[in-house]
């Protein structure tokens, strides 16, 4: 009897390599443009055509407004409408995009191809100069919304790619690798941007030249896992009709609606919406409240910015290997009640203490990639075989339509106030009621309410057998 090896593992191996690549490539974009450059510098070219001052500082601080689709808008909130507007018009796209993928045969093409367009957008970046912010606009509303569509096939894949057994690892190491690609930019572009001077360039080109980077960099390294990924048929697809509203809050609707058979994949997704919306809002007011209330200078808040980035794929990993041993729920809970202890230690960081702060950034950093990443490949596990594009688009979606929740909150309290410590602090309601969903959540009975095998690290974790 002649016996042949089983070159499923190496294969998927392969696979899970290839996509790797396009965390490295889209964390570029995220990083550079949407989490560090675009808002100030959007702001300084929005407040040359309000007539502020030409100071940076003053510019955001200017109450002149520029007009938008029939609404005069302040200078200085500009970038904050625009990526408010990118996440409610995602909101429409995104369902449509995640039925779709997952009736198609071909998630790696659809991937590229929003991954290629976002970036093409991206790259208008470049031509936002003098008080010309009307291309900066389009360009950042449109690069956003064909991100998130990327994401959804991008996830959908990781289900192709990976066993139940596999998905924590495989996750963590794409978000370890995505880290390490958007700390390696953002530190060639700030190291551009702090030296423009040296160079023979301005600070004004060089952060153009930083936003044209991301852009390529999103672009160029997206082509590795579209040569090198393969496509595969669907899985029982659902077909989708009706008009474009309907498909988009229909296909929503349906979906919310579907949830009420799967509670525990409800229930983390609940707990998902409010812990992370209060990790979005630390790491956003992380640089005001370093600023404002420590008093820390450019240099220090730029040196933590790249702390956290690298650190974070080292969290991603080591979150991965306790993952491997106890299953991902219990990093993900854990990892929130450490999010709590962040929150107040920064409340009573005294003014001017950099290295307390640095420390507290490495306990960002080695958190943040852990829970993000986990939390990917936990969810993939509370989706029916089949719907994942549907349901990582929910996931992408809802995400996205309550992020404001948290700096809306930080923002009040701030008004409140006077003062950035309650505002901080009062973020940590978030990371309670993520906590409190949490352990609501029987791990074992969503992954097979979905029709999944149950990993063996969580079954060695609990005891359970088979």
């Amino acid at each position: 009897m002649t016996s042949f090896a089983d070159l499923a593992p190496l294969e998927r191996a392969q696979e899970q390599k290839a996509w790797y690549w396009y965390d490295w490539a889209n964390s570029a974009y995220f990083t550079t443009v949407l989490s560090v450059m675009f808002a100030p510098y959007m702001i300084e070219v929005a407040g040359k055509a309000a007539g502020c001052p030409d100071n940076l500082d003053d510019a955001a601080s200017c109450g002149n407004t520029v007009g938008l689709l029939g609404l005069d808008l302040a200078a200085g909130s500009l970038p904050f409408y625009l990526t408010s507007f990118a996440t409610i018009l995602s909101a429409f796209v995104l369902p449509v995009v995640g039925a779709f993928v997952d009736r198609s045969s071909h998630k790696k093409r659809h991937m590229a191809f929003f991954a290629w367009a976002g970036a093409a957008f991206a790259s208008l970046l470049f031509f936002m100069k003098d008080d010309d912010w009307q291309i900066g606009a389009v360009a950042v509303v449109f690069s956003s919304v064909l991100a998130g569509c990327s994401l959804v096939s991008y996830s959908a894949i990781l289900v192709d790619i990976s066993t139940e057994d596999e998905r924590d690892r495989v996750s963590s190491r794409g978000w370890a690798f995505g880290y390490l690609g958007g700390g390696v930019l953002l530190a060639i572009n700030l190291g551009m941007f702090l030296g423009h001077d040296a160079i023979g360039l301005s600070s004004g080109f060089a952060v153009r030249l930083s936003l044209l980077s991301a852009a390529v960099w999103w672009a160029g390294f997206t082509i590795i896992p579209f040569l090198r990924l393969r496509d595969r048929d669907p899985v029982d697809p659902v077909a989708v009709t009706g008009s474009v509203l309907d498909r988009s809050f229909g296909q929503l609707w349906r979906t919310l609606k579907e949830l009420r058979g799967y509670p525990m994949t409800l229930t983390f997704l609940a707990a998902y919406l409010f812990f992370n919306d209060g990790i979005q809002t630390v790491i956003y007011a992380a640089s005001t409240y370093g600023s404002k209330t420590l008093g820390f200078g450019d240099s220090v808040l730029i040196g933590t910015i790249l702390l956290i980035q690298f650190v974070a794929f080292g969290g991603a990993l080591l979150f991965g290997r306790i993952a491997a041993r106890v299953g991902s729920y219990k990093p993900i809970l854990y990892g929130v009640f450490v999010w709590i202890v962040i929150v107040v230690l920064a409340f009573f960081l005294p003014e001017g203490n950099v290295p307390l702060f640095m420390l507290i950034a490495v306990a960002i950093g080695l958190v943040l990639g852990g829970t993000q990443a986990l939390s990917r490949s936990f969810f993939s596990l509370l989706i029916p075989r089949g719907r994942e594009g549907e349901y990582f688009a929910l996931y992408n979606a809802c995400e996205r339509g309550t992020s404001w929740l948290g700096t809306f909150v930080f923002a009040v309290m701030f008004q409140l106030t006077d003062s950035y410590r309650p505002a901080l602090l009062a973020l940590i309601a978030f990371f309670a009621v993520g906590a409190f969903f949490l352990l609501r959540l029987d791990p074992e009975r969503g992954i097979r309410e979905a029709g999944n095998t149950v990993p063996e690290p969580l079954r060695t974790a609990t005891g359970t057998q088979g």
